[in-house]
């Protein structure tokens, strides 16, 4: 009788632990269990918000799963950003879009609540949007070379669309890369400085492509270069500002990248699962179609790959903004 009590008890743990790991499994793979918020940190109709919202309806389809799209304006991102980095209870299913403003507002606001890098899982780049550098139709200048030598000897103004925005920046790195006489001249976003630029108010621009695609197609703006490494399908006889070479501008490869992190605590199936939706998401017509109407490319970026280009894009903007006394103490 005890050695039948004895194998029932074992028989009764084992069939318990058994159980157990059943649950586990089964919840692993059950997420996401609720819905998923994806946090766009800036206002609503900008690149950001656009992008995340066509993910958003794709990629629900991919988990099985409700993603609600939530707008956190704010300090260039990091309003966002930091509410996301001190997690909560919701930090499982919550992730957000970031964009360059998650490491240029590292290196402009550099005592900020968190780390750009060590406090978020890099889930995946989606896409990478070059920057061209453009001139008014009417410009003197019809090459990159003759806009560089004729800034030496005289003062020259770019547009951009907000301070440590990516069009800022890369206007900084030009500046600093060539020790050229350049002014920066802000204004409330893209839609208020584009007409400055067709005007001729400002001598350059380092804007996205999607602004100023059009404009370049009808001829009301020169596009000197991209500044992506490679040529752009969208403007093939455009060259880069790293192969032109010259005036150490070998070193200027900059993209407006846009891909999704959460806080570090997000879980390992969590990431899986996002990870293998959204290869799917970026193979669908519907999401390619999308990335051509925008002039990008999509990423090809993530998880420790993604973190570690984070990592360089944050030391990189972190030295222009101190030479270029932007930052903010």
């Amino acid at each position: 009788m005890k050695t039948f009590l004895k194998a029932l008890s074992a028989a009764t743990c084992g069939g318990a632990v058994a159980m157990a790991l059943s649950v586990s499994t089964a919840h692993a793979e059950e997420w996401p269990t609720d819905d998923v918020r994806l946090v766009v940190p800036y206002a609503p109709g900008g690149t950001t918000d656009v992008l995340s919202r066509r993910v958003a309806d794709l990629l629900q389809d991919e988990i099985d799963a409700n993603v609600i799209v939530e707008n956190r304006p704010g300090a260039g991102s990091t309003v966002a950003t930091g509410r996301l980095a001190r997690g909560g209870r919701d930090a499982d299913h919550t992730i957000l879009m970031a964009s360059p403003g998650h490491t240029i507002g590292a290196a402009i606001y550099p005592n900020l609540a968190y780390d750009p890098v060590e406090d978020f899982v890099f889930i995946q780049n989606m896409i990478d949007i070059p920057n061209v550098m453009v001139v008014p139709a009417d410009s003197p200048y019809n090459s990159v070379l003759e806009f560089v030598e004729a800034a030496k000897e005289q003062n020259m103004t770019f547009s951009h669309s907000g301070v440590g925005s990516s069009i800022h920046m890369s206007g900084e790195l030009f500046k600093t890369l060539t020790q050229t006489n350049m002014t920066a001249v802000p204004f409330a976003g893209s839609g208020a400085a584009l007409p400055a630029l067709l005007g001729g108010d400002v001598d350059v621009s380092f804007e996205n492509m999607p602004t100023v695609f059009s404009h370049i197609q009808s001829g009301d703006l020169k596009a000197l270069a991209v500044t992506s490494a490679e040529r752009s399908e969208y403007l093939p006889e455009v060259p880069t500002l790293k192969e032109i070479g010259e005036h150490n501008l070998d070193q200027f490869v900059t993209t407006a990248w846009f891909g999704l992190i959460a806080h570090e605590s997000f879980p390992e199936e969590a990431t899986e699962t996002m990870q293998e939706a959204l290869n799917k998401v970026m193979e669908r017509e519907e999401f390619l179609s999308f990335v051509e109407q925008l002039g990008a490319e999509p990423g090809t970026v993530a998880g420790d790959e993604f973190k570690a280009f984070i990592a360089d894009e944050v030391a990189r903007w972190d030295k222009v903004a101190a030479e270029a006394g932007i930052r903010q103490e």
